[in-house]
């Protein structure tokens, strides 16, 4: 006796299903990888979504509840499990799983913590996805002389711009960039939208390979006088290959100052990490 399913549908393919070829995976389903999840959703940049998480119960239940709507997405295929190997034939991995600082925690533990347990991640996702982008969420920065408006640099008509001697007080408004997210922190208990929507910009630009420039961190060894192996925030043209190049920026003095600080805050902390 034929069952439902023979009645209603007659096979005609006789092979397998290609795999994804345009699959993302986002690593930690908190507040922000569920933010990077459906902003790459609604921009319809993949074939396959994979969710990985260690709390099995909310990774189901989100993984349930994309499904739910998938009827609205044009993305059919949303997985999730907490073994990597839901995740095999990623193009991009998303990144967002971290732990947070703890009150009265320094700067080092709270890294050291973090590179434990990365050390657990990037191993398997390397495994399952040799060939992937992998795209880790964190904070970029702005710089003052690359400021502009329509392509009018704006350090140009104010030399003075974020300084101190600044009678515009611009300095002002850089400091309310800077702060702006500790003032939702403080109205909501966490940043997530904003966050999303720029990790989709970050993965059209590698799914479509389209060349764009971002402001991303990136190896910076042997730019601008930096001699040790540490990642700031420079434009980066982004495409399939991941970060292609890095815009050769005009600094100011003070700038290049600002940027070896940073360089050797961060140094200080690396240099001290544990091979643990």
């Amino acid at each position: 006796m034929s069952s439902v399913m023979q009645k209603l549908i007659s096979p005609q393919a006789c092979t397998a299903a290609e795999p994804p070829r345009n699959k993302v995976t986002v690593v930690g389903v908190g507040q922000v990888g569920m933010a990077c999840a459906i902003s790459i959703l609604l921009r319809d940049l993949c074939d396959e979504l994979a969710l990985v998480d260690v709390v099995v119960d909310r990774l189901q239940g989100e993984m349930l509840d994309l499904q739910h709507g998938s009827l609205f997405l044009k993305t059919s295929k949303i997985v999730a499990d907490k073994d990597y190997a839901v995740t095999a034939n990623s193009r991009v991995v998303v990144v967002t799983a971290g732990v947070r600082q703890q009150e009265g925690e320094s700067r080092l533990n709270l890294v050291q913590r973090n590179v434990n347990v990365f050390k657990s991640i990037v191993p398997q996702i390397v495994k399952y996805s040799p060939n992937c982008t992998i795209l880790v969420v964190s904070n970029p920065v702005p710089v003052w002389s690359g400021v502009n408006v329509a392509g009018v640099n704006l350090q140009k008509l104010n030399p003075e711009i974020g300084t101190d001697a600044d009678k515009e007080h611009w300095k002002a408004t850089h400091k309310a960039v800077v702060d702006s997210a500790y003032e939702v922190i403080r109205l909501k208990g966490y940043t997530n939208w904003a966050i999303g929507l720029s990790v989709a910009d970050l993965t059209e630009s590698i799914i479509m390979n389209m060349s764009r420039v971002h402001p991303v961190s990136t190896m910076v060894k042997g730019m601008f006088g930096i001699g040790e192996e540490v990642f700031l925030s420079l434009p980066c043209v982004l495409n399939g290959s991941g970060v292609n190049s890095v815009i050769n920026m005009t600094l100011t003095d003070s700038e290049v100052a600002q940027l070896k600080k940073s360089a050797d805050t961060l140094w200080g902390i690396q240099k001290d990490l544990k091979d643990v």
